[in-house]
């Protein structure tokens, strides 16, 4: 049977995570933490809360007291920036989500988006909205049943009423339609 490796180092292990996908620090500092106070309570060293008291597993052990100290390291060799954590998160959740949805995301990881990200995010609304609905759906609909349930799940995406009633009157799509047609055929009537 190998012997027991050792625990990771608190730098491996946030290098770690932070080489998989952007963190914020918070979201950062909140898995450290419960990496740590895991560690403690399978070592049987340490009680589950006590994060506050010196580290009871030895030197070189991590310790959640040094959490803090190796963020900032982090944050000043440039591994871990809110910034791109914002860019990236943007980037990845437009194409699905309305702003709502982004920001509230955002805001469960401690970051806020700046002005001009949002600006941007508030200007594609409504393209993104129909984009995702026209994968979803199609066409307008027919029925105020059929009407409901893509109000529902336009705003289950976080996209605001605003955005969500302009793509169920086919704000947009009428150009779509022309250039499809050629712009010979007249549109239908909503």
């Amino acid at each position: 049977m190998p012997a027991p490796r050792p625990p990771a180092s608190l730098r491996q292990r946030a290098l770690m995570w932070l080489a998989q996908r952007e963190h914020s620090r918070k979201e950062l500092h909140d898995k450290l933490l419960r990496w740590v106070r895991a560690l403690e309570t399978a070592r049987g060293l340490a009680p589950p809360d006590a994060a506050s008291k010196p580290n009871a597993q030895g030197p070189g052990a991590p310790d959640a007291r040094q959490i803090p100290e190796l963020l900032d390291e982090l944050e000043a060799a440039g591994h871990l920036s809110d910034a791109r954590l914002i860019e990236s998160r943007i980037h990845v959740r437009a194409a699905r989500f309305g702003n709502l949805r982004i920001e509230r995301e955002l805001q469960q990881l401690g970051v806020a988006a700046d002005e001009p990200a949002r600006a941007a995010l508030r200007d594609s609304e409504l393209q993104r909205a129909q984009a995702v609905w026209a994968r979803k759906f199609g066409q307008l609909p027919a029925s105020a049943a059929e009407r409901g349930r893509q109000i529902r799940f336009l705003a289950a995406r976080g996209f605001s009423a605003d955005t969500v009633r302009a793509v169920l009157r086919g704000a947009g799509c009428a150009e779509a339609e022309v250039e499809a047609d050629g712009g010979d055929q007249p549109l239908p009537a909503l």
